[in-house]
């Protein structure tokens, strides 16, 4: 593979393994985006599981007596619920309410936290903490140079990854919760049970210089399995059919968490973070725009960005946010985030597509959900 100016991850010299791996320019980070072809991947990762190298994503370490309090502060979930061994989905919120970033927080011990922020707001995230960051009591540290983070992921993937970890069983870990002090095949790594799939799954954060071993052991093992290496075209079908969010899509300054859905994640009550007041007037006055799931009637596929229109009019009433062709469902699907009025599950809506309005409908999310029977 050619020189590039873009940022790489210490797996980078692994991809040119596979015939069939194209990179592409992702925030700055020359990244999969398949390894043998994205329906290939998708399938895999739903019916027995994938390998990914999400080393972009940045890891900040908080610490000190006042880091709970801070983080308190600044993200809209409760971190006072946290206890050592357990991870949290949160966000950073503007003063309008709009988004920084969405984020998990690890609480490693009383006083020590680690923050996983999404690649492309690294720098944005480090500087908005910096700014709130008070006199005494914190201190912060990125560490996202020295750490690489390989996600396994599928029904597989428990039993796939149980005999490499060396004490605790990983399939006994609940969602959210992790070890920290792991060792798989011999390789120290923090040990969680989360993922961005829809799926059971695992994320592993190593030292950069034991990516690349870490990566070489779980292929091996999964191999018999049908594991396969999957880019960030399956993680994108794969987070969508779940209707998990994509910061720059579903989350942004000028979308808030309540308009995404996310209420379960904004605990309103807890105290006073930052955007907490506008979120409080949204809930009371009503959210004026919310994100739902609309299924094409007439033949086409919804794409980011592709204005939606109330039936018969010519006012976009919202965009698209996300949308495909569902690989598991075969059905074109997106994600929308329309004026409240029309969020109704069975009204009927136009999606702009090639300067047609397209009819499409208002549906229930997520658009998929595994079988339970599957976890393990």
């Amino acid at each position: 593979m050619s020189e590039s100016a873009l940022r790489r991850t210490p797996l980078y010299p692994r991809y040119a393994r596979f015939e069939g791996a194209r990179c592409i320019d992702f925030g700055g980070w020359e990244l999969p985006v398949q390894f043998s072809g994205i329906q290939k991947e998708h399938e895999a990762v739903r019916e027995r599981a994938g390998l990914f190298d999400v080393s972009h994503m940045g890891e900040f370490y908080v610490e000190g007596p006042e880091a709970e309090r801070f983080l308190q502060r600044l993200t809209t979930n409760d971190v006072t619920l946290l206890e050592p061994g357990k991870a949290q989905y949160t966000l950073l919120c503007y003063s309008n309410g709009g988004v920084v970033d969405d984020l998990l927080i690890y609480k490693l011990d009383e006083e020590t936290y680690m923050l996983v922020v999404n690649a492309s707001n690294i720098e944005k995230d480090w500087d908005w903490l910096r700014q709130h960051l008070p006199a005494d009591g914190v201190t912060m540290r990125n560490a996202s140079d020295e750490t690489a983070l390989l996600a396994i992921q599928g029904p597989l993937a428990a039993s796939l990854l149980s005999p490499l970890c060396e004490g605790q069983d990983p399939a006994v870990l609940r969602p959210f919760t992790f070890i920290r002090e792991a060792r798989i095949s011999g390789i120290p790594a923090l040990l969680s049970r989360t993922g961005y799939t829809g799926e059971d799954g695992f994320e592993l954060y190593v030292a950069a210089e034991e990516a690349a071993a870490l990566w070489d052991v779980l292929l091996e093992a999964g191999e018999p399995h049908g594991l396969l290496p999957a880019g960030l075209g399956a993680r994108d079908t794969l987070r969508f059919e779940a209707c998990l969010p994509l910061y720059g899509q579903e989350l942004g300054p000028q979308i808030s968490p309540l308009e995404a859905g996310l209420n379960r994640f904004v605990k309103l009550e807890q105290g006073d973070f930052i955007g907490r007041d506008v979120l409080i007037q949204q809930r009371d006055e009503g959210i004026p725009r919310r994100l739902v799931g609309l299924e094409m009637i007439d033949r086409g596929i919804p794409r980011t960005h592709y204005p939606v229109f109330a039936e018969g009019s010519e006012e976009p009433i919202g965009e698209v946010t996300t949308g495909t062709q569902s690989p598991t469902l075969k059905k074109n699907l997106g994600l929308a985030i329309l004026a409240s009025r029309y969020t109704e599950p069975g009204t009927t809506v136009e999606v702009e597509i090639r300067g047609k309005q397209l009819k499409a409908q208002v549906i229930p999310l997520p658009f998929y959900r595994r079988n339970p029977a599957a976890k393990r």
